[in-house]
């Protein structure tokens, strides 16, 4: 293999003996049927791409583009291919040495450059909602983008600290991300009352901002490292801390692989970075003052069930709580969100939508529970049920409000005609 593969790459491509597994679980392969849009193709597509003293050509860039990052081929996959790590990899590479079309080069420095820094996102979303009348004249970018704005924008939470309720048990920084605090602001705020109801002190960290996970995977790995760093370097101002807490799936998975984005300095980080429901899985829910007995479809998101490989802890949590958890149909697969993909992909991420909302349909619930700020975004508008964080329903059978998605003025209640099951 030629020197210019990095070893961690090529350590993982000769770890994948093609024995095609990973076929059935990819979306884009259960979609397209074409062999160089399952893990499998593309792993030999990037490994002609890094061996290679030329540029990547349209059509190998065209299908490592289309990889949704969703890992479902890490859980299907006997020999323990670290495919994250290696599609991260050739992102990087396509980044460095591809000279995109210049809208495409324009787009993937807006995203990065908007969606990481609070003020420019609520400005862009206001933007988005004036722009509504004008919807069928925008492109088909700037048209998925402007569907996923809520009606209201909220604002990221002030530095400080929630004390806990009764006796404090530990402390903990709630990471608040980029994206979530604008399109789901009630998500922290009943992530807040439940952990200060279980005994932990709350701390909103001065300086921190997004996890770097949408830099990470759209190649910019510079960018992913600043932005890590900085939040590092915030954390590490905060004091003791008995876990760094996440309730965006996507940037848990982000936070865990510190440690390889930042070496010894990250590794801290990655070694307390919880999700809510892991973390909540470990110490335990208060208990319960209502038995609600919703009938609840659980969506796992890919960053959390692949990722993370968190799998039991949400349901199980859901069922305790009170809440008749209904499995959904192919519930490994994608909904398309997948961190900026339904913007850089739409018509494929429009079909996996599609899909998942034809499958939650079939289940019979009266409420959809989301991991992930962005599948809770992509799948909202064509749901007819209100689409929750599973720690607004766990906040409520604990004695908190009910969730603010479940009354008809709140944000993601359906914006759109519903998915209709076959």
């Amino acid at each position: 293999m030629n020197a210019v593969t990095p070893p961690e790459a090529a350590a993982e491509i000769r770890r994948c003996v093609h024995c095609g597994f990973c076929t059935a679980t990819c979306p884009t392969y259960v979609l397209l049927g074409d062999e160089r849009d399952s893990p499998r193709g593309r792993i030999e597509l990037i490994k002609a791409m890094l061996a290679s003293d030329e540029p990547p050509t349209k059509a190998t860039v065209t299908h490592i583009d289309r990889c949704l990052s969703c890992l479902s081929c890490v859980s299907t996959c006997p020999s323990g291919v670290d495919y994250g790590k290696l599609i991260d990899h050739a992102r990087a590479h396509v980044e460095a040495t591809y000279r995109r079309p210049w809208p495409e080069r324009l787009l993937r420095a807006a995203i990065p450059a908007v969606l990481t820094k609070p003020r420019r996102l609520s400005l862009a979303l206001l933007l988005g909602r004036m722009a509504a009348p004008l919807e069928r004249f925008l492109p088909t970018e700037l048209k998925a983008m402007r569907r996923l704005a809520p009606a209201k924008a909220g604002r990221r939470a002030k530095p400080g600290v929630v004390p806990a309720q009764g006796q404090t048990r530990g402390r903990v920084v709630l990471l608040q991300g980029c994206v979530e605090p604008a399109l789901a602001p009630r998500t922290r705020e009943a992530a807040v009352r439940l952990l200060t109801r279980a005994g932990f002190e709350v701390v909103f960290a001065e300086g921190e901002g997004c996890c770097g996970a949408l830099s990470q995977h759209m190649g910019r790995v510079e960018e992913a490292r600043a932005l890590a760093r900085a939040n590092v370097e915030a954390w590490s101002r905060a004091g003791e801390l008995t876990a760094i807490v996440t309730t965006a799936a996507g940037c848990g998975t982000m936070l865990k692989a510190y440690g390889e984005t930042l070496g010894a300095k990250g590794e801290p980080v990655a070694g307390r970075a919880r999700d809510i429901l892991e973390f909540l899985a470990e110490v335990g829910l208060p208990p319960a003052a209502k038995a609600p007995g919703l009938k609840v479809a659980y969506h796992a998101a890919c960053s959390l069930q692949h990722g993370q490989q968190i799998k039991a802890a949400p349901p199980a949590l859901l069922a305790e709580a009170g809440f008749d958890v209904r499995p959904i149909a192919e519930g490994h697969l994608c909904c398309g969100s997948a961190g900026t993909y339904n913007i850089l992909q739409p018509e494929l991420a429009g079909r996996l939508r599609d899909r998942k909302a034809a499958n939650i349909g079939r289940t019979g619930a009266d409420v959809l529970a989301a991991g992930n700020v962005g599948c809770m975004a992509q799948l909202a508008p064509v749901l007819d049920m209100p689409v929750v964080h599973p720690v607004e329903l766990l906040d409520w059978a604990t004695g908190g409000p009910r969730p603010a998605a479940m009354t008809p003025d709140a944000p993601f209640r359906p914006r759109a005609a519903a998915v209709q099951p076959d």
